[in-house]
């Protein structure tokens, strides 16, 4: 595959690019650009972050798991380039000179591409968008504190990739039309619409799929597995849309977490405020809502809240397409309904009033795997318990509605007392399992105490021990 990007401003072209090569290796190998650090390996500590841009702005991402064919027709800039042609610095640069924001060094590059990011994108939300860079010694509060300093800085004429000419860079990585339909399958492959995508994997259904390649990536560098062939998604456009109507959100399987974030805000705020706990930025920015759901993760943090929605999957195989409930999608630990050739294309939610309340529990507050995940839509009418969908991910081997407490739920009035009484109900829905995040009882118990803090918000009090002051 034949791929063309920019690199910190000028134009690069590769051929017959391996699809398993990362950028990160690419970076430090090929181009000697070593200010981006391989720390993790795996997108969590934000040593390799880089500044990727395309015709949606510009977001930081972390290289280690970036894949080389996903730069195609986008600017990169590493640390490198965020420092001016002549070497004046950026105003995020020189902040964490000014308040003393490095100490080892090591974390700095990642912490530097990140901050100009942020910076670029007007985003002051410091301590969400840096929660994807570890520190080991210098410490958050004097980095928090550069980034502040620099918010009311002017945005350095040099930095602005979007203003770049997309013509500026040569075509590369042929698509099926150009291919001609009767050709064989290619062993890397970057379709353009989801037309072309359903052609490519009906005819290789043990292509594998990359969409924002945050769990794909790792395959590659923690397994060192062979993908075989390749189908790389992030061009197909298509499947990057939402539609939102008078009764639902239609989100297609493309779009990534930082824009359901955004979107959930103004519908469902508390399925938002856990997706600010997705991961970091960087992986939230590549991540895709229908990888999430399509590799069937007991532990994915979307299913539960979807499932509470009453949403609806989209799947397609060649021009067959269908529909079903999100929870009916996980058959089985590892198994999903799901036939060869077949991709997730679109998720839709309906629109209806806000009863959501969605909980993540997890050892760290930020981008940590969920022990537990709860969601709950609870519907009272005159004190009565009237509709009751709640669903977990980390509670069984797939992610799972609580039916039988749902049951004993609906007619029953909306209180303690409620809930202590059907307080057995809970085993005959779960039987989760003792692993490192977790014991088995201590799963069960917190899933009983977030119905109760479900039911507490509903009543007004304080719920949330970041949020209660003295």
């Amino acid at each position: 595959m034949d791929i063309s990007f920019l690199l910190n401003g000028e134009s690069v072209v590769l051929r017959d690019v391996s699809p398993t090569r990362t950028a990160l290796d690419w970076l430090r190998e090929e181009r000697g650009l070593r200010g981006t650090k391989e720390g993790c390996n795996e997108g969590d500590c934000g040593a390799c972050t880089v500044m990727l841009t395309d015709a949606r702005g510009s977001r930081a991402v972390n290289a280690c798991i970036l894949l080389l064919p996903q730069l195609h027709g986008r600017a990169l800039r590493t640390v490198e380039g965020i420092a001016g042609p002549k070497g004046a610095p950026h105003p995020v640069q020189q902040a964490m000179v000014d308040h003393h924001g490095s100490q080892c060094g090591f974390c700095t590059p990642g912490f530097v591409v990140s901050m100009a990011t942020a910076h670029l994108n007007g985003d002051t939300g410091h301590d969400d968008a840096l929660a994807g860079n570890l520190c080991r010694c210098t410490g958050y509060a004097p980095i928090i504190r550069a980034a502040e300093a620099a918010t009311a800085a002017p945005v350095p004429e040099w930095l602005d990739d979007r203003s770049f000419l997309m013509s500026q860079i040569s075509s590369g990585g042929l698509g099926a039309a150009e291919r001609g339909a009767d050709s064989p399958p290619p062993a890397v492959a970057a379709p353009e619409t989801a037309d072309e995508l359903a052609r490519l994997y009906e005819a290789a259904p043990d292509a594998t799929l990359v969409a924002g390649a945050t769990d794909v990536g790792l395959w590659v560098t923690k397994q060192l597995r062979d993908l075989g062939p390749v189908i790389f998604l992030n061009r197909c456009a298509d499947l990057q849309q939402v539609e939102v109507s008078e009764e639902t959100i239609r989100i297609g399987a493309g779009v990534t977490m930082d824009r359901v974030l955004t979107l959930m805000k103004d519908h469902y705020p508390s399925y938002a405020e856990m997706l600010r706990r997705y991961g970091s930025a960087q992986v939230r920015a590549a991540a895709t809502l229908g990888g999430n759901i399509a590799n069937g993760s007991p532990i994915g943090d979307n299913p539960p809240a979807l499932i509470a929605l009453g949403a609806a999957l989209h799947l397609r195989k060649g021009e067959t397409r269908r529909e079903m409930p999100v929870e009916a999608f996980f058959l089985d630990y590892g198994r999903q309904d799901r036939q060869p050739g077949e991709f997730v294309e679109a998720v839709t939610i309906p629109r209806k009033p806000d009863h959501l309340r969605v909980y993540k529990l997890s050892k760290r507050f930020d981008q940590d795997i969920s022990a537990a995940c709860g969601a709950f839509w609870i519907e009272v009418d005159g004190g009565a318990v009237t509709e009751a969908r709640i669903a977990f991910g980390g509670m069984a081997g797939t992610p799972k509605r609580a039916s039988h407490v749902e049951q004993a739920l609906i007619g029953q009035p909306w209180s303690e007392e409620t809930l202590r009484a059907i307080s057995g109900e809970w085993e005959k829905d779960f039987q989760p399992m003792t692993d490192m995040r977790a014991s088995a009882g201590y799963r069960l118990e917190a899933a009983r105490n977030m119905l109760t803090r479900c039911l507490l918000a509903d009543q007004g009090a304080a719920t949330d021990v970041r949020e209660v002051r003295a």
